[in-house]
């Protein structure tokens, strides 16, 4: 089996996981296209392996206010995954999948409902793909929703799972219909289900 040491990974295995990530996003993106009913176009997902103390930096800035969705995954691959959208893009995905105009309010209860079960499906797109190249049975929890600075959502995971060796797998997607929408997916398995996802992968 792999032996992983996120702090020291070999480029090899590295590749692997921002394949795994670039066809995750793009099932993910296919995903929110059939369920808006609407033509979405997505750039190459960008992968970096990052400290927790780095991805708020990375998406923007720890005090930019984004809205995180949270999953968290078992059975052969353990961890969470979070889904992740600047402020202003959350806004424009509710409003498209509400037909309603976008506002500077707070999301009501309808909105934060929509916007969580965007998340969920995004999300979801992304884990069956991830199972289906690996052939590992994955299993989500619920999604939890956060609206908040993205040095507060970002405190979750870093609590749950840093003993992983303070590194996080960062895909930074862009995707656009008529506007472009900033997400970011953020994958945290646990040490030994990075080595089933590259032992099932032959490495």
């Amino acid at each position: 089996m792999a032996k992983i040491d996120l702090n020291n990974m070999d480029d090899t295995y590295f590749d692997v996981l921002k394949e795994i990530g670039n066809i995750g996003a793009g099932n993910a993106t296919t995903a929110l296209a059939q369920v808006l009913s609407m033509k979405i176009d997505m750039k190459v997902p960008k992968a970096e392996l990052l400290e927790f103390s780095e991805v708020g930096e990375a998406m923007g800035g720890e005090d930019q206010v984004m809205a995180g969705i949270d999953l968290l995954i078992e059975g052969d691959v353990e961890g969470s995954i979070m889904f992740l959208l600047e402020l202003n893009s959350a806004k424009v995905l509710v409003s498209k999948a509400l037909g309603t105009p976008i506002h500077d309010g707070e999301f009501d209860e309808m909105e934060t409902s929509t916007l969580m079960e965007m998340g969920n499906i995004i999300t979801g797109a992304y884990l069956s793909s991830l199972s289906m190249l690996t052939n590992l049975k994955i299993i989500s929890s619920p999604p939890a929703i956060c609206v908040d600075m993205a040095g507060s959502i970002l405190s979750v995971p870093a609590i749950q799972f840093g003993e992983l060796g303070d590194k996080m797998l960062l895909i930074d997607t862009k995707f656009s219909d008529d506007v472009q929408l900033n997400g970011y997916f953020i994958l945290v398995p646990t040490l030994e289900s990075y080595e089933k996802i590259l032992t099932s992968l032959g490495m």
